[in-house]
Order: C-alpha cells, then structure tokens, then sequence
C-alpha cells in the first residue's frame, strides 16, 4: 500500500506550481510572449510545456500547501519576479517604439497612427514599424530562447523559497527604464539629424526666396527625404538592435542578482 503524508503531497504540487506561476507572468509581459495575437490558452500551455520540463532540474520546493497565506505570499512572490523580468525586456522594445514616435514627429507623420492590437491603444505607424523590424531581429537572433535561458538561470540565483525580496532590485527596474529614452534617441538620431538639416535648408530657403511657399512644398520634401533616409538606415539597425537585445539580457540577470540581495 502506497502512503504519503500531506506535506509530501504539497511538496509535490509545489514542485510544479511555483515555477508554473513565474513562467507564466514572464510569458505575459516578456515582449513577443504576450503579444494579444497570441491566444490566452497558447501562453498558459507554453508555460505549462515549459514548468514540467524545469521543474525535474530543480531543488525540492517547500512543503507549502497552496491555499494557505503562506501559498498565496508565494504565488505573489513568483509573479513579481515573473514581472520583473519580462518587464525589463519589454522595455528594450518600448526604446524601438520610442525610436519610431521621434522619427514620426520630425517627418510630419505624428498624426499618421492606427490602432495597435498588441497595445491596446493607438500607435504611430513608424513605431509599429520600427517594433516589427526589432521583433524579426529578435527572433533571428533567438532572442526568444535566450530570454527563457535567463528565465531558468533566476531560479538559480533566486531559488524559490520563503525569502523576502530585496527592494534594491525594483531600483533596477527603474534605472533600466532610461533605456526607453537614451537607446530610443540613439536609434532615431541619424533620421533626426537630417531631417534637421532639411528643417534648417527649409528655413534658410524661406529668407532667401520669400516668393516660394516653404510651407506647400516643406511637408512633401521632409516626407520624401525621411523615407529615403529610412530605407538607407534601417537595413543597418541589426548590430545596435543586437547590442540592445543583449544590454536587455545583462539587466534581467542584474535584476535578478539585485532581487535576491546581492
């Protein structure tokens, strides 16, 4: 006759669910992961796919039974980490679409935006753009299997266990956020440079010949330059998107590391 104890059973459980809950909040803020063309079953199905073959590979969990406060601190637990990191790569995607508003705005195309199902909210058409180049580039480079790489090394550096928190980590979160601002100026500075000059040759072309109507013929000639300054460029995006994608895996591991206190 076969017997176990109840914490045995919880141990066992636990052994699946916890990594289960922080696969799965990494699959829904984790860029490409959790775009909303992909169906809610598909996600929970990958992470599920995904906690039985990490979980054999882990230390033996807690003997925690999951309807009690301590299981409930514990799913609350798992789901931030899961955050955090998706979280800090999905900000390396929001410096793309940041890349792509700047660039709209100097080419006139600001108001030129549509309704964007992965956002849920309107977004400029550069940006849409410029975030489907990334998420090809992302996808060539397995980006995607590097992110569950650094996904399954956290339970390493944060085993799952009754620990708190350390608050240093969300302080990572935010000083990763200048990336937004910093590597989306930088991607976008060489349209912006001549779309600049252009601004400038418009306006020294207006004191010059005041008969000529900069204004009709401003907008054509910033659009026309901005388009073939963008086909020149943007075939050259791959290595700072490669860097990028790379400075983005160094801050989940960082998170991490400052997560777990050290």
């Amino acid at each position: 006759m076969i017997a176990f104890t109840l914490e045995q059973l919880n141990g066992w459980i636990g052994q699946f669910l916890w990594p289960f809950v922080r696969i799965l909040a990494l699959v829904g803020t984790a860029p490409l992961f959790s775009e909303s063309l992909i169906p809610i079953k598909v996600k929970i199905g990958l992470s599920f796919v995904l906690a039985v073959a990490v979980s054999p590979a882990l230390d033996a969990m807690p003997p925690i039974a999951p309807g009690s406060f301590a299981g409930l601190w514990m799913v609350m637990q798992q789901v931030l980490i899961g955050i955090a990191l998706g979280f800090t790569m999905r900000l390396v995607f929001a410096a793309v679409q940041t890349a792509g508003e700047f660039v709209g705005l100097q080419m006139g195309l600001s108001f030129a935006s549509f309704f964007d199902p992965s956002s849920g909210a309107n977004t400029a058409v550069l940006s849409r753009l410029f975030n489907i180049v990334a998420m090809l580039t992302f996808l060539a480079l397995d980006g995607h299997l590097l992110v569950l790489a650094a996904l399954v090394r956290s339970f390493d550096t944060l085993p799952i266990a009754m620990i708190q928190l350390h608050q240093n980590g969300w302080g990572v979160v935010v000083e990763w956020g200048k990336t937004v601002f910093i590597s989306g100026l930088l991607l976008a500075l060489p349209l912006i440079c001549a779309l600049l000059t252009i601004n400038l040759a418009m306006g020294i072309l207006n004191r010059a010949a005041q008969q000529l109507s900069v204004f009709s013929i401003g907008f054509p000639v910033t659009l026309i330059v901005g388009v073939t300054v963008l086909a020149v460029v943007l075939p050259h995006a791959g290595p700072f998107l490669e860097s990028l994608f790379e400075s983005g895996l160094t801050a989940m591991s960082r998170v991490a590391d400052a997560l777990a206190g050290k």
